[in-house]
């Protein structure tokens, strides 16, 4: 599979302790997304943010806290977006999903490559 050119991220902001079904949240996204051949999709834990609450998350590594903000960043197709779009709308509680157009330079996905 080769990604070339116009493409959509989306980026899914929420909190480390969010959940669906048990396992972490982002977990779930993950899964969800190999589920559905998405091109791609990484997560990232913030060292501190905020969102609607305006209550601030941050990575402290004494602290007894593990709600450190988490990003879960998505890119492929709009057609394969969109197949993701109903899983985030009944898993994604309390957070942000923002999306935007972007442009792939070079993406190269092997056959028989996953693990």
């Amino acid at each position: 599979m080769k990604l070339e050119g116009k493409a959509i991220m989306l980026r899914i902001y929420f909190g480390e302790d969010d959940k669906w079904n048990g396992k972490p949240l982002y977990l779930a996204i993950v899964e969800k997304c190999r589920a559905l051949d998405i091109a791609g999709a990484t997560v990232l834990r913030g060292v501190a943010g905020y969102g609607a609450s305006t209550l601030i998350h941050r990575s402290h590594l004494l602290s007894l806290s593990h709600d450190a903000p988490i990003m879960v960043s998505v890119v492929d197709s709009e057609e394969k977006i969109q197949t993701l779009i109903p899983f985030l709308d009944e898993a994604v509680d309390e957070g942000l999903i923002a999306k935007s157009e972007v442009e792939v330079i070079k993406y190269v996905h092997q056959e028989g490559a996953r693990s």
